[in-house]
């Protein structure tokens, strides 16, 4: 008895060591972690963003007349408060670094002047900063042993705060969000002073033209001239051209600087002005001298993590120039063309984004430019004044979340996209359509010829497909009596959608409905939307596909940006024999007129100097548009067959097609890694190292894999698991 008892209060001493333990190693684990997490900037969510975009965005020149948005400007909030809440182990001698003034609360009670640092002593403690800047937008960076500024702190730009008799500051009902933050990390880079990379580049040729020369930097560049060995008092002129007519015509060139010099500048000369251009004409009067003309690139450095290679040596330049053309116009923000326009358009960034998940899977990018073109309450007009750009942007949300997995941005701007939708549904008519009221430009594409009058079915699905976006971010949002509402908001829309444009007779959606009647005119655009939105049934997409997508009478598309959505919609379908042979005529037929990046516009039926003109301007056409990109996007997808099905790809897809390819070899980069594959003929290797993805193939013989059960799922079409960190490896026979 006494035993027993000795050994109940022996291993009762020794349980209550191990949890003495256990709680000294938690705690000493939590205040190692406190001590290592990083300090970095923080601001307003949103406002570094819109400032950024309102200062890039007026830019844009035009032989030297400043050319700004057609939109409205919002402005970062000028006061916002930023709070904390911390328990220390030990006193900690914090330093405080500001952009603009600032008034400190510790506790309740306000620190006086602009201290440099404060001592924080040890225990739970209430950090307050209240902080101001009218010129650019208040910004903080706090770095102690354990008090850091980071993605934990709370922020608010209407604090309801008030002091009470005993001097203690007193709030409530105060609507807190999480801070923004980018990668701003050390207390000298500071927002404000945010920067594009630059490097060197020599140019490639140079000859002479009249008096002057003209520079060939050998491709579509963007940055800023140098001038070496400038001597003498005079002027230069510099004519750009993305091409080198543009650049020889002076007087009808896009872009252009006069720069004047009192002979008593530095030999070398840098422009303060960045522009796009491969050719520069210069000339200088007989008193200015120079040895040499060269160039800073500039740049966002962003890692190629998608890549594409196979046994089409075509294809592969057209790979490589999509994605040089994807960076050239991956900037602060994804821009539309890098030479006129340098602004943020939506349904341009929509398609960057996508091409984005497939070549560097930066979301950050995604996340600024979602944010610069949200802007702020209250809402008065379509994003870009375009209402299919507001569509866009709703997909373009619930998008990034399929694809990163990050419910962050959704939980904080919830309110931003609901606003927003209201203003979208609130401009219907009583049909329940969307229909153009007054400031409202319905887009579309740019076509000859293209309604855009009355009721659009195209509009009316991206309405649905913008709806069933809310509805999941709503769902995110904890937001479930509105999740319920969006989603039958949605199928009411598709419902009537399908009543109105849908043709039984013929199998196609009609494009328009005016004053009640429906239009006979059938084009591309819903057509092929709701392929890829899922939104028909087999039969319905067969008979699209013959009398729609393959029918040379319909309006034919001549911008990469729907020519994007008509293949991919063809891929959809499993026509990526033809896709492949439209890839090659189309973007091959850029590469045959010397393109060294994609453009805006291709009509092969146009020759010569014709390719230059836009707008009614002889040099009006972007020779590198984010839109021209994607086969980018085309080839990731449905080529080497890469796409999540679940959330970050915690669950994905890959159903290589060749498409009349012999071999094929790409990089699908993912969240936390990359999914790698190689396809012949009779092989095909995949390989992730995060999720559990599902391995799709069509073979006319029944596959042998390395591991994993073969599933068959339909006459010649096989399914198999794919575990991470073990390359499958599957013999079959391509159809």
């Amino acid at each position: 008895m006494l035993k027993s008892k000795f050994n109940r209060n022996f291993k009762a001493m020794v349980f209550k060591t191990k949890y003495i333990l256990l709680l000294f190693f938690c705690a000493l684990f939590a205040e190692t972690a406190l001590a290592q997490q990083k300090a970095t900037w923080i601001w307003y969510p949103g406002d570094f963003e819109i400032w950024l975009s309102n200062k890039m965005q007026v830019r844009r020149t035009e032989r030297e007349a400043v050319f700004p948005p057609l939109w409205q400007y919002y402005s970062p909030y000028a006061l916002v408060t930023f709070q904390t809440e911390v328990d220390i182990p030990e006193p900690d001698e914090v330093k405080i670094y500001s952009e603009g003034p600032f008034q400190l609360l510790l506790d309740g009670t306000q620190v006086y002047g602009q201290p440099k640092s404060i001592k924080i002593p040890a225990g739970k403690h209430k950090i307050s900063f209240k902080v101001y800047n009218q010129e650019v937008l208040p910004a903080i960076y706090i770095n102690g042993k354990y008090v850091k500024s980071d993605a934990s702190w709370k922020v608010t730009n209407e604090d309801k705060l008030w002091i009470d008799e005993t001097g203690k500051a007193q709030q409530s009902g105060t609507p807190w969000m999480p801070v923004g933050s980018w990668n701003f990390d050390l207390p000298q880079n500071k927002p404000s002073e945010f920067k594009l990379k630059t490097t060197p580049w020599n140019a490639k040729k140079v000859e002479k033209f009249g008096a002057g020369e003209l520079v060939d930097f050998g491709k579509e560049t963007f940055g800023y001239i140098k001038i070496h060995g400038l001597k003498g008092k005079g002027k230069i002129a510099l004519y750009y051209g993305e091409s080198r007519e543009e650049a020889l015509d002076s007087a009808k060139c896009e872009t252009l600087d006069h720069l004047s010099f009192d002979g008593n500048q530095p030999e070398t000369y840098l422009h303060d002005g960045s522009k796009a251009f491969r050719y520069v004409q210069v000339q200088a009067d007989a008193t200015v001298k120079y040895d040499s003309i060269s160039m800073l690139y500039e740049y966002l450095p962003l890692e190629y993590r998608g890549s594409f290679k196979s046994s089409d040596e075509q294809l592969n330049k057209i790979w490589d120039i999509s994605a040089y053309t994807m960076h050239l116009t991956s900037r602060e923000f994804f821009i539309d063309g890098i030479k006129r326009d340098r602004w943020v358009w939506s349904g341009d960034a929509y398609q960057s984004y996508l091409m984005n998940y497939y070549l560097f899977f930066d979301s950050p990018s995604v996340e600024r430019t979602l944010l610069a073109l949200r802007g702020k309450e209250p809402v008065t007009a379509h994003i870009n004044i375009i209402m299919d750009y507001s569509l866009y942007w709703f997909v373009g949300v619930y998008d990034y979340y399929l694809h990163t997995g990050d419910t962050k941005f959704i939980k904080t701007f919830y309110p931003r996209m609901k606003s927003l939708m209201e203003f979208c549904l609130n401009r219907r008519n009583k049909n329940g359509f969307l229909e153009p009221l007054e400031g409202d430009w319905v887009f579309i594409d740019w076509a000859n010829g293209l309604p855009k009058t009355g009721e659009v079915s195209f509009e009316q699905m991206l309405l649905a497909r913008s709806l069933e976006a809310m509805a999941v971010s709503a769902e995110i949002a904890g937001e479930n009596e509105d999740q319920k509402y969006y989603q039958k908001v949605a199928e009411d829309l598709k419902t009537k959608l399908f009543d109105v444009f849908w043709d039984k007779k013929e199998n196609v959606m009609k494009h328009q409905r005016i004053d009640g009647k429906v239009q006979e005119i059938v084009t591309r655009y819903a057509n092929m939307f709701g392929i890829f939105f899922n939104y028909f049934t087999e039969e319905q997409k067969q008979s699209i596909k013959n009398k729609v997508l393959l029918n040379k009478d319909i309006l034919q598309i001549t911008t990469p940006y729907m020519r994007f959505y008509e293949l991919e919609a063809l891929c959809a379908m499993g026509e990526q024999d033809y896709v492949l042979k439209e890839m090659k005529n189309y973007w091959g037929g850029m590469l045959n007129e010397g393109a060294t990046s994609f453009w805006e516009e291709y009509n092969p039926n146009k020759k010569g100097a014709a390719h230059l003109e836009m707008y009614g301007r002889p040099y009006g056409k972007s020779l590198c548009h984010a839109w021209g990109a994607s086969p980018i996007y085309l080839l990731g997808k449905y080529y080497l067959g890469v796409k999540p099905t679940a959330p970050g790809y915690s669950e994905y897809q890959v159903e290589p097609i060749l498409g009349g390819l012999k071999w094929m070899n790409g990089e699908v980069p993912t969240p936390k890694g990359k999914v790698s594959v190689k396809c012949t003929t009779n092989q095909v290797k995949v390989l992730s190292n995060e999720g559990v993805g599902t391995l799709r193939i069509k073979s006319s013989k029944t596959p042998k894999a390395n591991y994993g059960k073969i599933e068959k799922l339909a006459d010649y079409i096989y399914q198999l698991t794919i575990l991470p960190n073990q390359e499958l490896l599957v013999d079959y026979k391509a159809l």
